[in-house]
C-alpha cells in the first residue's frame, strides 16, 4: 500500500509539479539577470538557484515530503528547550541543564522511553569504557535485558 501511495505521488509530481517547478526555475533565471548584484532580491534568488537540485528533489522521489515540516515541529521543543535553559542561574549549569534536556529529547525522537533511557545510563556511566562511551547515546542506546 506504501508503495503504491509513494508510485501515485511520484506521478502526481511528475505530471503537476514538475511544470511549475521548471517554468519557477526559468523565471528565476531570467529575473536574476535584471537584478543588480549584491542586492537582498538577488542573494535570495541566487541563494534559490544553488539549491535548486536539493529544493526539487521531492519530484524525483514519492517516497521524500514536499518540505521538512515534520521534522521542524519534532525538533521545536529542544531548540526552545536549549535557549531557555541557557537561563537556569549560571551559564554553566544552563549548558549542563540543556545537554540533558537534548539527550531527553533525543531518546524520545529515537522511541525511547526517557526515564529507562536516562537511569540506564546513569547506572551504566561508572562502569562503561570511555572508548565504548557512543553507545549510550540515544540513537545507540540499547536497554540491557534485565530477564
Amino acid at each position: 500500500v506504501a508503495k503504491a501511495h509513494s508510485q501515485a505521488r511520484l506521478e502526481a509530481r511528475r505530471r503537476r509539479s514538475r511544470p511549475v517547478a521548471d517554468a519557477l526555475h526559468q523565471w528565476m533565471g531570467q529575473q536574476r539577470q535584471k537584478i543588480p548584484d549584491g542586492s537582498a532580491t538577488a542573494r535570495a534568488i541566487d541563494y534559490s538557484l544553488k539549491r535548486w537540485v536539493a529544493l526539487t528533489r521531492y519530484l524525483d522521489d514519492g517516497n521524500l515530503p514536499i518540505d521538512n515540516n515534520w521534522v521542524e515541529n519534532r525538533i521545536r521543543p529542544i531548540a526552545l528547550g536549549r535557549q531557555n535553559w541557557l537561563f537556569a542561574g549560571s551559564l554553566r549549569a544552563g549548558k549542563r541543564a540543556a545537554a540533558v534536556m537534548s539527550l531527553i529529547h533525543s531518546a524520545k525522537l529515537n522511541g525511547h522511553d526517557p526515564y529507562a533511557y536516562i537511569r540506564d545510563v546513569l547506572e551504566r556511566l561508572p562502569t562503561q569504557p570511555a572508548s565504548r562511551i557512543g553507545e549510550l547515546l540515544p540513537h545507540r542506546w540499547q536497554a540491557i535485558d534485565s530477564a
